[in-house]
């Protein structure tokens, strides 16, 4: 399958060179020109998931990857399961945490990971990547000890959990970590500053592993498959989404499954404050606002990526824009809301429950709801904490990291500056 530059649609490239390059001319993401439904999604469904992620992910990468290759990359990816959480009768929480660094981005780190070591390239990469959470620790596990690849993470400092800091903050070796004075989207400019600076692209051999990059959203793509799978068929027929929504790919993920042909009625794309896409959706204006730190930090994005995919499956009418909602949640809601879970019986943390919340808001007497669980309430320990008034145990992945030493270098936000830093670096 071919994939084109959203931004210019006259460089087209292959699934190998779009993930070598992550973005394209002009800052473009690369994103198919058309999302062919796949045949008897009835049929994909009954599959074991390894199996139907191979018959999911095939047309997307056939030109540069074997049926073989693929089979191993999936075994090695998806070595963790996505599980469906019964909360209540109508609504389930998809649970995402279940990999290393207990959080959805596992999988689509570990994906391009086994990509790029499929493609067997000798030639030394430096991921460049901007975390507002997750994917700093999701990306440091999959790429940690990886020869001839570099790894330098950008993240807001004092602006994400401590425990998820140290998750990526501790390991060394090929793994670099940069505590930017500012907040996300500064990180993302210092990304995007990065790849337009063609010199420094060629001497470093510069890629990303963001959600920009198509490898890590493709794979996300799979566990929408996986929760419609174990949820019962008289469920299936009505059957809404929420997705907790910062950089937006994740969402945009749901969207393709969608467009695959995966029985999903509608969206609903549930933010904190940082309510650009919401806003959108009700007034038609893009006006982002400045960065508002919450206690759901991993979605503080006032300008997400990602939106451009998804408008252009909009645009394209592979998307119905009417299949797509928006909700902001804010701070005494969340709150609210992760007590309202745990008085159901069930512990979450503020991202889950901002999607909740637009679940809760939006879900129809017919209708079933799923919404997504995308990290570990232990990855929040502090806020959920004191929000509940009580003691979350430390999963051993978390215990472990948490007493080691912080190797995080401080800089401000400034490309000459992490230039000349990641210049330096061995």
């Amino acid at each position: 399958m071919k994939l084109y530059n959203l931004k210019d649609n006259s460089q087209v490239v292959d699934f190998e060179t779009a993930v070598k390059t992550g973005l394209g001319k002009n800052q473009g993401l690369f994103f198919p020109k058309q999302v062919s439904p796949l045949e008897n999604i009835g049929r994909l469904l009954e599959l074991d998931s390894h199996q139907r992620n191979f018959e999911i992910l095939r047309p997307f990468v056939n030109e540069n990857i074997s049926d073989d290759q693929l089979k191993q990359i999936i075994d090695r990816t998806f070595a963790f399961p996505a599980k469906l959480a019964s909360v209540n009768k109508r609504q389930y929480c998809l649970e995402l945490f279940h990999g290393p660094t207990l959080a959805f981005k596992d999988f689509g780190a570990n994906f391009m990971a086994n990509c790029l070591q499929s493609f067997a390239d000798t030639k030394p990469i430096t991921i460049l990547t901007a975390t507002s959470g997750d994917t700093g620790a999701a990306v440091a596990h999959a790429f940690h000890g990886l020869s001839n690849i570099r790894v330098v993470i950008l993240f807001p400092k004092g602006k994400i959990s401590e425990l998820q800091q140290k998750m990526f903050t501790t390991l060394g070796d090929n793994i670099h970590t940069v505590a930017v004075e500012g907040t996300f989207d500064d990180c993302q400019t210092l990304v995007k500053q990065s790849f337009d600076d063609n010199e420094f692209v060629k001497a470093i051999g510069l890629n990303s592993a963001n959600s920009i990059n198509i490898s890590r959203l493709l794979a996300q793509v799979c566990y929408y498959f996986d929760a419609v799978s174990q949820l019962p068929e008289e469920k299936r027929k009505e059957l809404v989404v929420a997705v907790p929504s910062g950089n937006f790919g994740n969402l945009c993920a749901g969207i393709i499954a969608k467009t695959l042909g995966l029985p999903i009625k509608r969206f609903i794309a549930s933010t904190n404050l940082n309510d650009t896409v919401p806003r959108y959706l009700q007034n038609g204006e893009w006006s982002p606002k400045q960065t508002v730190a919450t206690i759901s930090n991993a979605m503080d994005v006032s300008k997400p990526n990602n939106w451009p995919r998804i408008e252009y499956l909009m645009d394209s009418n592979q998307f119905d824009r009417n299949s797509l909602s928006g909700c902001a949640v804010n701070e005494e809601q969340t709150a609210d809301t992760v007590r309202e879970l745990y008085n159901q019986g069930y512990t979450s943390e503020p991202h889950a429950a901002v999607a909740y919340r637009g679940l809760q808001d939006s879900l129809q007497p017919n209708e079933a709801g799923i919404f997504l669980g995308t990290a570990h309430p232990a990855k929040f320990k502090s806020t959920v904490e004191e929000i509940l008034d009580i003691e979350i145990p430390l999963p051993k992945e978390l215990a472990e990291c948490s007493v080691k030493q912080d190797l995080s270098a401080t800089l401000k936000p400034d490309f000459e500056t992490l230039k000349s830093h990641i210049m330096k670096l061995k």
